[in-house]
Parts: C-alpha cells; sequence; structure tokens
C-alpha cells in the first residue's frame, strides 16, 4: 500500500479491480463506506457481480486475464483527451527522457527478444545519455523518444473498441469509466485502487499493477491523500513475508539475494545499487551497502569482516530460482530429498495440487510445522477420487512439529498499510505446542551437535564455516523471545556513532531510531534496514496506540508503527507542486518549515528545499515516478495485453503470432497440463468469502455451519445450456484433475462477447480444506486440483485467477 487503509476515505473515486474487499476484508472496507458517505463514487471491474459491487456505483463485468487491455485503454483515453495532471507529468514522471533510439515493439515483442532464452535482452530499454552519463530529457515534451510520445504511440491499439473485443466491457461503460477515473486529473480530486489477488495471479500480474501505477502517474494521484494504489494483503503478516525476504531470491528489506554470477562483495554491491542518472536527485537506493552491511552484522556478528565482504561469502549463492513450483519440479525430478513446510499447507496452497502430491510421495522426509493437522501432513491419503495414490509405495517419511498460532505468542504482524503492529498473548498453547523460533531453534543446535559429531570422525561438512558463523546471541539460544527478534530486526549501534559534526548520537549498544543512521563500516546492524525504528530506546514503538490524528486525514502517527519511518503516505512531496504548495489544500500532510518537510506525517523528502531540483521518487534514480521501466521488469518496458496460457479465443487480437507473454515461466513438463478451449471452453477463477478464513477455518464448527460445502457459481444462461439448476451436484474438470461441487446458479455471471464468442465464466471458492470438521465439507476435493502450476516471470506467481474448465453435471 502506497497510503493505508483508513485514508481511503479521503478518496473521490474509488476504482476496485482484483479484489472483492466487501468480501475478503470486510473490517477494513469501512473506510470506502466513509468514502462514499463523503460523496466519492465506488467502481468495481470484476467477473462477477460480488458483495463490493453489491454497494458500488458501478459494475463492469470484465474476462478474466484481461486488465491490462483496459487499463491501457484507459490511458489512451486520459492523453487523447488531455485529462491528466500537466504539471505533475512534466516533473515527477519520466514523461520527458528520451529513450534509446534502438528501442521498438513489433508484433507482440519488444526489442531484445531471443527466442531460445524466451527472455529479453534490456539493453535498448533505457534512456538516451549525455556525455555525463546523464539521462536526456525534453522538458517540452515534443521530441518523439519522450517517453510520453512513446507511451501514446504503445497504447494507441486500445481503442473502445478493442478494449471491448478483449475484455468483453461494453464501450459505452468503458468510456464512462474512463469519464469518471480523468475528473480526477484534476489537482483537487483523487481517485485510489483497491486490488489483491485478482491482478497478481496471473502470467502478467506485475505489469497489471504496473499499469496501474502509471495511470496514477498521469493522474496526479500518487502520493496524495486519497490517492496510490493499495494492495489488499489476503492474511495476516502476509506484507511481513515479503518484507523479511521470504521469497527465493530476497533478503529481508528487498535486497536481492546473491547469485552464482556475484564473485564478490564490491561486484554485488556494484550490481545492486542504482547509479545516479539525474543530477541532484535522492537515489536513496545509493544507500545499499548500509543496509546490507548492517544485515550481514545481525546474521554474523563479529564474524562479519571487511575481509570476507562484511560475511557476503557466507552467504549462498542460489543458481537458480528455488520457489515452491520448483520444488515441486524437482521432487518428481527426484532432486530433492526433504521439504520443511512452515505454516505451508502445499496441498491446499499451490496450483495442480495431484503433481504436488507425487512429488510429495518421492521425498525422503518431510516436516510439518503448524498449528493444525493439515492435508499436507497427511498428504499419503486419498483425498479426493482424482488423487490416485498408493501409499505403499510411498517411502516419504513425515515429523509433525505442532507449533502455536498467533493469539499464543506475543509479537507483531506487519499487514497493510506497511503498517507493524504488536499484539500480545491471549492464552497458553495445548499439548507439546511450541513457537516456531523455538521449535528453529532447536533444530538448529541439534544441527550443530551433529556437525561436531562429524567433524570428531575426521569428515569436513559441507556449509559448517558459514553454520557457525551465525550469531545467536539471545538469553535462552533454544528459545529466543519475540522481544529479542524485533530488536534484532530494528537494529544498533556496535560501536559508539557520530554526525559528520562529530556529535555523538549513539553509545554502543543503543537501538537505532531509524535507517539514516546505518553504516557501511561495520558499526551498526539491522535485520531489516525498513525495520529500523520499530523498537529503540524509547521503546516499542509498534505497541503505540495513540489514534489521535490531527490531520483529520486519518493520519495517525501514534497508532503503531509504519515502514519506512513511521511513514504513512508513500512520496508524499508529490503531494505539492515544485515551489513547495499543495496541489490541494484540504489534503496537506507536509510542508516545508525553513529546515525539513515534517509536519502532519514524516516526510520522505529530506531537506531539500522548495524550487530545488530534486524530484519526490526518492527510491528511483531519476527521482520520478516511471511511465517506462528502464529496469527490473523482466516481461517489457511498458504493459502489454497477452492472452493467459490458457486462452477461451484462438489468437490475441493486437497480435496473433505472440498470443501470451513470451517470458512465461513454464516447466516443459507443465505443456502437457495446458488444457484447450475446445475440451475446456469455460473461463475459470477463484475468489474467497467471508464465512471463511482460507482453509484453515474448514475445521472450525461456526464457519463449517457458514458455509458447509464446496460450490461452484453458474450463470443463468450456462447452466440452462448445460441443464443443471441450483443445489445439483456437478463436476468440473480441467487439464489437471477433476473436482466435485454444489451448483449455484446466480444472476451474478453474465456471459461476454469476446472477439465474436461467447464466454462464459465460472466461479470457484478455495476454501473448506480436504479434511474438514464434519468429514464431508468439501468430499476431498480441492480448488488447486485445477489450477496451473506456470507463472509469470517476475514474482513467478502461478495463474491462480483465470483457466479453462469444462462442467457437467455429476452422477449420482
Amino acid at each position: 500500500m502506497t497510503n493505508n487503509w483508513v485514508d481511503i476515505k479521503n478518496a473521490n473515486l474509488i476504482l476496485v479491480q482484483g479484489g472483492n474487499p466487501a468480501e475478503a476484508h470486510p473490517v477494513g472496507f469501512r473506510w470506502a463506506i466513509e468514502a462514499k458517505k463523503n460523496g466519492a463514487k465506488i467502481i468495481v471491474v470484476d467477473p462477477r457481480f460480488n458483495r463490493t459491487a453489491s454497494v458500488a456505483d458501478l459494475h463492469a463485468p470484465i474476462r478474466s486475464g484481461t486488465d491490462i487491455a483496459f487499463f491501457l485503454g484507459v490511458i489512451r483515453y486520459l492523453l487523447e483527451t488531455n485529462q491528466i495532471q500537466h504539471e505533475y507529468v512534466k516533473h515527477y514522471t519520466n514523461a520527458s527522457f528520451l529513450i534509446d533510439e534502438g528501442f521498438k515493439f513489433e508484433d507482440g515483442l519488444f526489442v531484445g527478444f531471443d527466442e531460445e532464452k524466451r527472455s529479453y535482452d534490456k539493453s535498448k530499454w533505457n534512456y538516451q545519455f549525455d556525455e555525463n552519463g546523464f539521462a536526456k530529457r525534453d522538458m517540452t515534451l515534443q521530441d518523439p523518444r519522450c517517453v510520453i510520445n512513446i507511451l501514446k504511440d504503445h497504447v494507441s491499439r486500445y481503442t473502445p473498441e478493442m478494449v471491448e473485443r478483449i475484455t468483453g466491457v461494453k464501450q459505452k461503460t468503458f468510456l464512462h469509466i474512463c469519464e469518471e477515473i480523468g475528473k480526477t486529473s484534476a489537482p483537487n480530486k483523487t481517485m485510489t485502487h483497491l486490488y489483491a489477488l485478482g491482478l497478481t495471479e496471473h502470467t502478467i500480474g506485475t505489469q497489471n499493477i504496473r499499469s496501474i501505477a502509471m495511470i496514477q502517474l498521469l493522474l496526479g494521484n500518487m502520493g496524495m491523500p486519497g490517492g496510490g494504489i493499495n494492495a489488499l494483503r489476503g492474511h495476516s503478516n502476509v506484507q511481513g513475508t515479503t518484507d523479511m525476504g521470504l521469497l527465493p531470491t530476497s533478503l529481508p528489506g528487498y535486497m536481492r539475494l546473491p547469485n552464482d554470477k556475484d564473485t564478490s562483495y564490491e561486484q554485488y554491491i556494484n550490481a545492486i545499487t542504482p547509479k545516479d542518472i539525474v543530477p541532484n536527485q535522492v537515489n536513496y537506493y545509493r544507500n545499499t551497502s548500509k543496509f546490507f552491511v548492517s544485515l550481514m552484522k545481525t546474521f554474523y556478528g563479529d564474524k562479519a569482516t571487511k575481509e570476507n565482504g562484511w560475511g557476503f561469502d557466507f552467504l549462498p549463492k542460489s543458481d537458480r530460482l528455488y520457489d515452491p513450483i520448483t520444488h515441486v519440479k524437482l521432487m518428481n525430478d527426484g532432486k530433492l530429498n526433504g521439504w520443511i513446510l512452515q505454516g505451508f499447507n502445499v496441498l491446499n496452497s499451490l496450483p495442480n495440487k495431484n503433481k504436488t502430491v507425487a512429488g510429495m510421495s518421492k521425498l525422503k522426509f518431510l516436516v510439518i510445522m503448524d498449528p493444525l493437522q493439515t492435508e499436507s501432513s497427511e498428504f499419503w491419503k486419498n483425498f479426493g477420487e482424482s488423487n490416485n495414490v498408493n501409499s505403499a509405495e510411498i517411502q516419504t517419511e513425515v515429523f509433525r512439529l505442532p507449533t502455536t498460532c498467533f493469539a499464543e505468542e506475543d509479537g507483531s504482524i506487519a499487514n497493510s498499510g506497511r503498517w507493524a503492529q504488536w499484539h500480545w498473548k491471549g492464552c497458553d498453547q495445548p499439548g507439546e505446542a511450541l513457537p516456531d523460533a523455538e521449535i528453529l531453534s532447536m533444530i538448529r543446535e541439534e544441527m550443530h551437535h551433529l556437525y561436531q559429531e562429524d567433524l570428531k570422525k575426521g569428515v569436513q561438512p559441507k556449509g559448517l564455516e558459514s553454520f557457525e558463523a551465525m550469531t545467536w546471541d539471545y538469553a535462552q539460544p533454544h528459545s529466543p523471545s519475540s522481544e529479542e527478534l524485533a530488536k534484532e530486526l530494528n537494529g544498533y549501534a556496535l560501536a559508539d556513532i557520530y554526525d559528520p559534526n562529530g556529535n555523538l548520537i549513539y553509545k554502543k549498544g543503543q537501538l537505532l531510531n531509524g535507517f539514516a543512521h546505518l553504516r557501511d563500516d561495520g558499526t551498526t546492524s539491522a535485520g531489516n534496514w525498513i525495520y529500523v525504528g520499530q523498537w529503540t530506546e524509547k521503546g516499542n514503538q509498534m505497541a503505540n496506540r495513540d489514534n489521535s490524528d490531527p490531520s483529520g486525514l486519518g493520519c495517525t502517527l501514534g497508532w503503531g508503527f509504519a515502514w519506512p519511518a513511521n511513514r504513512r503516505v508513500l512520496y508524499s512531496r508529490a503531494s505539492l507542486d515544485i515551489n513547495g504548495n499543495p496541489w490541494d489544500k484540504h489534503r496537506q500532510l507536509i510542508k516545508w518549515n525553513g529546515k525539513n518537510w515534517n509536519w502532519l506525517d514524516v516526510a520522505d523528502y529530506g531537506t531539500q528545499p522548495p524550487g530545488s531540483d530534486t524530484a519526490p521518487f526518492i527510491m528511483s534514480a531519476e527521482g520520478v515516478g516511471r511511465l517506462f521501466a528502464v529496469d527490473k521488469i523482466t516481461s517489457g518496458p511498458m504493459p502489454e495485453h497477452y492472452e493467459p496460457i490458457e486462452s477461451p479465443i484462438d489468437a490475441n487480437p493486437l497480435h496473433p503470432k505472440v498470443s501470451s507473454d513470451p517470458t512465461i515461466r513454464i516447466y516443459k513438463e507443465d505443456r502437457e497440463f495446458i488444457g484447450s478451449n475446445k475440451d475446456f471452453p469455460y473461463v475459470a477463477t477463484t475468489y474467497r468469502l467471508t464465512e471463511h478464513f482460507h482453509s484453515w477455518t474448514a475445521q472450525s464448527a461456526l464457519n463449517i455451519i457458514a458455509q458447509p460445502q464446496q460450490f461452484v457459481e453458474i450463470g443463468e444462461k450456462l447452466a440452462a445450456e448445460k441443464g443443471i439448476q441450483k443445489g445439483d451436484m456437478v463436476k468440473i474438470t480441467s487439464r489437471r484433475g477433476y473436482i466435485k461441487a454444489v451448483a449455484v446458479v446466480t444472476k451474478r455471471l453474465k456471459d461476454l462477447e469476446i472477439d465474436g464468442r461467447t464466454v462464459h465464466h465460472v466461479g470457484l471458492p478455495i476454501h473448506w480444506n480436504m479434511k474438514a470438521l464434519n468429514g464431508k465439507g468439501n468430499r476431498g476435493f480441492s480448488t488447486n486440483t485445477l489450477t496451473p502450476s506456470w507463472g509469470e516471470s517476475v514474482t513467478q506467481t502461478p495463474e491462480y485467477k483465470t483457466f479453462l474448465v469444462n462442467i457437467e453435471k455429476a452422477e449420482a
């Protein structure tokens, strides 16, 4: 979230696309209702008429997987009708930057595509540079190589006619939505965009988010109260897991894990630290070495020295992406022998359940850490008729380690809005259950003992040096406390720290107040640089519970801690013009006080006075928001509509030769699991329900009573065609397998006209695990029996939200 839940009340327009907050976030959705009370409009673009749509001003049905065509159609409309925030776009985006003469886009491909590697050489996806190495700009925006002009050309194909042809959204409805969006280009109006997994769980997920970010930049809504783009996290601490580097190639604080091409600390830091490409910009990521060295001092303490690259030499160097989908592949290939699942019920969470079961059946050992007895801990049982498993042939030894749940331990949760909030233990855990940290610490102790036994036998264990270098300085090494871990993440002064004027700011051993004080000389530690300030010498800032709001805009600095630096609205300097005047005086959170910009929020702009050349997007090397992405996005510097791998139409209307994103991550063996629209003619999409919390509540009697059984939503027209009536048991089949469910015949799903043919959607909730409390809650079936394993090239997220199925009445 660039903003936060409470800030939603400040919006004039709320666009919900890729989420259903009234259903999945019913407590937070109160702020959208507050905005509506204040005169805001709510527009929902979704394949289903859902609970959010029921309180919206407009619902537009859209074909699942076609959001980019919709968004780029909006961008075309805004540019052609001149409904953009001109001064904002000119000064705060890269609209004026000149792009390399070699850049082009033709027939569905950006320049640099290597068909054999299925990836791009991105060298031409860059700016033109002058003799000093700075990016060239044309502030008149007349040069044809300006980003804004390249973008205009790129989106020119996304006419209302083409948008309707691809998405199914009627032109009249689409243009009405464009008009409402265009109104928020006025400096005193804002739109906020709410999304969740409905945008991310696609093979073009990252570009979905890029598209809406570009719209918000053109409208001048980034950095504005009531603006921004807000990802609605589906589970508590989902934000915290990505913050803490639980993605397969990440370190805490969104730093890249070294790979096998990183030969030294110096080479690695040089590779991940952006260079200044515009003079006089903050480019705050130039401090990456300070973040990294402080992290290494947390990991390895005194063992992290300049001689070993501050611990760089101890870190693993990944030679490939080891995400869970890759784990399943390696299991099936016989190349992964053991798996630890910590709070992860893969049998209900990963796509293509039958492939996952087949892989788990080839393991030598499986460790399950979970408060509940999950399907994954009993994967060998025959959950569902389509899961053909012979348990007698499975060698996998399963160890089940019961853990505590959040209510049985103290700790913090970092959730939507980037808010870290402390919670206190409500009760003791039952039986043999232990906190995760304690279980992992005990495993570490036993591993250390086994290493020592090997050494006594004359065996030099691989990895022993880095294992023993790791610090474990807790009062009880077998049981680190939540308080110790939180302080460790915050970071300490490892020596007396002085400011540039020689004034002592920290004594050795004191907790740090902010990440600006981190050093790359080994004198500071921080387990996660974005969390510095969460627990200071003043105490636990996450436990703050002052909800006073002097701004009247929902900026409650005394409630919890929001990373980074307790900032509530990111890039808030963009809410003022270059001279420091607010675009809207009623939405002002920061102002210049002669020294800095702090006022009602913690500014992110430093001490640059009004009128300086420094631009507000301080985390980019240019200081501006990117309408054209010059690095990191592997699938293209601008979004482009690509069809899902399983598409209900035969070709992409924009470029038939390149139908799907050519950079998609798909393993060779997964190609046999691709279904055709001839055999599987209907588009399926998945979603959540208020009455269940994913699959965990299937062991709660009240939740089972509220929603007792798996169902599938079917439109009335499709039901009539198939002879299905409400309450019928139906069989839903994809190329991966089948499930059975109760048919809910509904007006909430409408057929759409797509490229000359009628396309039907079916809706599948993802709840009810396969061993429900009442023994029959899902009759052994999981929705993820149907979903595909392929994913997008940036995050590797599988395409849960759009795939093809067939549906028919089940035999009695």
